[in-house]
């Protein structure tokens, strides 16, 4: 597109991490505005390949993020913030709280990306997940001057993070003795005894996609765990792979995935790396066959073990809340599982629903939730009329038919039980801060409680919630 002369900034933004600023004082170098929505995996793949050219091209691309609410959840700064720092962002951002910044600049839809030149005017806009940003970013920078030394480094944000034994924790697994954390933000697996001493560390620390001993492999933002046998699944979200960690040598290996976002291949594969993933989130494994939920594509697909052989299950592939069997089905971003007795249970983030999924046959059916991907709030009771906001994770219960469920954007823990129950809130001493991991073992329910960097024990039958203390 031709360029012309951007807008301005609302008079009163909202900086989360960053001193307020306008478009006139970024002129001088090239300036991408990235419209996104922090509860969306398409807008966090955008932001990362923007990351990624920015590494490979510092200083000559200056980013803001303008944070546009889906959730009500998302219009507290601090729940926006937590979100966009999990997944590695530390560009300036600005809650749009009311949306006036997308009026403003008449966007549509998220991702959008409004690409301005050095001397504020836009050059072009990129709307939606797909295609290389790379060639317009170039373009967009041709003839600038070399970035400044000062450019070549990062402004500090404001109010960081804290250092913590543990940064933004997601799946959790259980066995009688032992717990297995993803401890997502340090890019790594921890197993723990159950009063939180670290046994062994899966993983260098460090985001990249190796396999190997525990002190060579590498993940990037695992998130969804499955233990079993001597086995522990992990769903390398970041990585876009399947991994497993043998947990009697310790040895990390791929199964699928080839450390970048793409459209899975049905069928044997030759190799680990014959087939993209998207954004796997929540595992679940039945009778031999890992079952994924694949939050970036919508929908559920399984990998063999004895035949290393990928199938799509269910879903159509569109963001949305139908039932059906199979692919007629559709899900809205999918983000955890939990199955028993050949039925699968799926955590619907997007539609702010639970849905379960017959694994002969493959129909899906709605349990609570779904009335359409903008539809949730947060009450109790019948499931025709009963809400989620977010969920983002699920656990079964033992021996009993109770579905508890982390449901992250009203900071509370549910459960639903089954066969044909309510939804009720649990009360808990305080609320919870982003929820995304839950593991049952020993009548203990374990939390991961992501944006306070922790890791909670719940103890079913007593009520009493505590913090369990993770420490080398």
């Amino acid at each position: 597109m031709s360029a012309q002369t951007t807008q301005e900034f609302p008079e009163f933004p909202t900086w989360l991490n960053a001193r307020p600023s306008t478009l006139q004082e970024h002129r001088g170098r090239a300036l991408a505005l990235a419209f996104v929505n922090a509860s969306s995996v398409w807008c966090s793949q955008r932001l990362a390949e923007l990351t990624q050219w920015q590494a490979r091209n510092p200083g000559r691309l200056q980013l803001v993020v303008v944070q546009v609410p889906r959730f009500d959840c998302e219009r507290d700064g601090d729940r926006s913030l937590k979100q966009l720092r999990s997944q590695g962002v530390s560009a300036p951002i600005l809650l749009d709280r009311d949306w006036e910044t997308w009026r403003r600049f008449g966007v549509e839809s998220w991702p959008t990306l409004v690409l301005i030149d050095a001397q504020g005017r836009e050059r072009e806009r990129i709307v939606g997940a797909a295609g290389d940003i790379d060639k317009a970013l170039n373009e967009l920078c041709l003839g600038q001057p070399q970035p400044a030394d000062e450019d070549l480094h990062a402004v500090a944000e404001r109010n960081p993070e804290p250092r913590l034994a543990l940064r933004f924790p997601t799946g959790l697994a259980a066995t009688a003795d032992r717990l297995y954390v993803a401890d997502s933000g340090h890019h790594r697996i921890l197993e723990c005894t159950h009063g939180g001493r670290i046994l062994r560390t899966f993983g260098i620390g460090t985001a990249d996609l190796a396999d190997g001993e525990p002190d060579e492999a590498a993940f990037k933002r695992p998130r969804g765990l499955a233990l079993e046998r001597e086995s522990l699944y992990v769903a390398d979200t970041g990585n876009h792979a399947l991994r497993r960690i043998d947990l009697r040598g310790g040895r990390v290996d791929t199964l699928c995935g080839n450390g970048r976002a793409g459209d899975p291949v049905e069928g044997r594969l030759a190799t680990p790396g014959a087939s993209s993933l998207n954004h796997p989130q929540g595992l679940a494994v039945v009778d031999n066959q890992v079952l994924i939920a694949m939050a970036g594509d919508n929908r559920i697909w399984s990998y063999d073990l004895g035949r290393s052989e990928l199938k799509w299950r269910a879903g159509a592939g569109p963001l949305e809340n139908r039932d059906g069997s199979g692919h007629l089905a559709a899900f809205a971003q999918p983000a955890a599982v939990a199955a028993v007795q050949q039925v699968l249970y799926v955590c619907d983030a997007l539609g702010s629903a639970v849905r379960s999924m017959q694994l002969r046959g493959d129909l899906v059916q709605t349990l609570v939730g779904g009335q359409g991907t903008w539809q949730f709030g947060d009450q109790d009771g019948p499931r025709s009329t009963a809400r989620l906001q977010f969920p983002q994770a699920i656990a079964l219960g033992e021996g009993a038919p109770v579905l508890w469920i982390a449901d992250a954007g009203n900071g509370s823990l549910r459960s639903l039980r089954l066969g044909g129950g309510e939804l009720s809130t649990v009360q808990l001493p305080r609320r919870l801060h982003g929820p995304a991991g839950l593991a049952i073992c020993g009548g203990v329910l374990w939390i991961a409680e992501t944006d306070a960097h922790a890791v909670l024990r719940y103890d079913i039958a007593s009520g009493e919630l505590s913090e369990l203390a993770i420490q080398e």
